[in-house]
């Protein structure tokens, strides 16, 4: 793997920190500022909707910025939005600071796992996202569970320093490490050319293609599950399960630990069989996050289950990470950024739910059967979009695929749905992808190809009697 991934991973690992450390505060920072804890959990919501909102902000505002520059700019922004939360004194400049640190997250990762992918081979593009996103599964073995040490032994304000210090070190080695690379590193020297606001439009459109949207709201509802019972993990382990405020920080350590198998086993297997990784993942978390409702009230049985959620949970990033970038091939910047948004979107979602399932009194094991029933929402879109696929597939590769274009003798032509047009007979479609006659050059599904001139055959004339009397019987 490129040496740069270990930059990309470093940034990663900083994000998910801060993420995450927030959790295992929240008592902490209650007392401080005279809030109830569900009040609190707004710090895990607030800077969620930032994610979501920030990631397509600054990816838009980014598109003609080179990517090395907006992954430096953007550590720069985590930087000061944690520097804010360490000296706020008050809650809501507290929330702030969240929100600024936040608006970094999304567009980092999103452009980031672009990045990762375009330092590869195309076969083994989810396992470069799984390597980047392996610094936020650490995140949750040594970061958020250090940072929660640090914060009940010091301080939490010296938690949010202790990771800005972290955002300092990620933004050296982005500028060290990673390289310049083109728009987009596996299009054509065609398509890397840029014109004023096509590259936004282009991000556009692809991120409005119905399979995107559909692997987005998978994001939001399959992976919003984790947060439900992540959130107020905290209070569920030492009101329920009868932990002493010390041992969350293991309890964390024990999640992250899952989220790291998690990712490594998504990243492994997202290549060879994408969607049957998702039902499989989607249906294990759906069913640990309803036996959570029973096992939080045993210590061993509740241990085991922050382990399997963290698993589960983290074995979803990189397919459905990795299935918003294959079905927005053509420009997948804007779309990978506004997927880590909905990430961040569910994780809000679960947490303003389980905050209001918590004050409604039904108790602070109330989140993870919401969490259940947001992951079995997940896996219902899952088979829907898979369903989608194949019925579009059964009409031709050109149906899924939408419209594309061929240049034929220096004219482009379009297909759509299949069809094709083309002047004098030179191309023909078949099943769905676009051929030259003589079988020079093909173009598949989102492809694009020049076919010159001499490729193009002259048009059919009927046999004369002498071919016919040539002809082999």
């Amino acid at each position: 793997m490129p040496l740069a991934l270990l930059a990309l991973a470093i940034g990663a690992f900083g994000i998910g920190t801060t993420e995450f450390v927030v959790m295992g505060l929240l008592p902490e920072v209650a007392d401080e500022f005279s809030v109830s804890v569900p009040a609190a959990g707004w710090l895990t919501t607030g800077y969620a909707l930032g994610v979501f909102g920030g990631a397509p902000l600054l990816t838009a505002l980014g598109t003609r910025v080179p990517r090395k520059r907006m992954l430096m700019g953007l550590m720069g922004l985590f930087v000061i939005g944690n520097v804010i939360s360490a000296l706020a004194p008050a809650f809501g400049i507290l929330l702030v600071g969240r929100i600024v640190a936040s608006f970094a997250h999304g567009a980092f990762f999103g452009i980031g796992a672009v990045v990762a992918a375009g330092l590869v081979a195309k076969d083994k593009r989810a396992g470069a996202i799984a390597m980047m996103f392996t610094g936020l599964t650490v995140a949750n073995v040594v970061g958020a569970p250090g940072g929660t040490l640090v914060g009940q032994t010091v301080g939490w304000r010296v938690t949010f320093l202790a990771v800005a210090a972290i955002g300092v070190v990620g933004l050296a080695g982005v500028a060290r490490l990673v390289p310049d690379l083109p728009r987009e590193p596996h299009a054509s020297p065609d398509q890397r050319k840029p014109s004023a606001g096509t590259d936004l439009r282009r991000e556009l459109a692809a991120l409005l293609h119905p399979q995107v949207l559909l692997a987005m709201a998978m994001t939001v509802l399959g992976f919003g599950g984790v947060f439900a019972a992540l959130t107020y993990i905290a209070p569920m382990m030492t009101d329920v399960a009868g932990y002493a405020d010390g041992s969350v920080t293991w309890l964390l350590a024990l999640f992250g630990l899952g989220m790291v198998g998690g990712n490594l086993v998504g990243g492994r297997f997202a290549d060879r069989a994408l969607m049957p990784l998702l039902y499989v993942a989607l249906s294990s978390l759906t069913a640990t996050l309803a036996l959570f409702t029973v096992t939080a009230h045993s210590k061993p049985g509740a241990a085991v289950s922050i382990f399997l959620v963290g698993f589960f949970g983290f074995a979803t990033v990189p397919p459905l990470q990795k299935r918003v970038l294959d079905q927005a091939a053509a420009a997948p910047t804007l779309a990978s950024a506004v997927n880590v948004g909905a990430f961040n979107l569910g994780n809000a979602l679960a947490a303003w739910l389980g905050g209001l399932a918590i004050s409604a009194g039904l108790g602070y094991t109330a989140p993870n059967w919401i969490g259940a029933a947001l992951a079995a929402s997940g896996l219902a879109l899952a088979v829907l979009a898979a369903a989608l696929e194949r019925r579009a597939g059964a009409r031709g590769p050109g149906a899924a695929a939408g419209p594309r274009t061929v240049r034929v003798a220096g004219s482009p032509v379009r297909t759509e749905g299949g069809g094709v047009r083309a002047e004098g007979g030179a191309v023909r479609a078949e099943g769905g992808a676009v051929r030259a006659v003589d079988g020079g050059v093909r173009a598949g599904p989102g492809a694009s190809a020049d076919v010159p001139a001499a490729a193009a055959p002259p048009p059919a004339t009927p046999p004369t009697a002498a071919d016919a009397a040539a002809r082999p019987r």
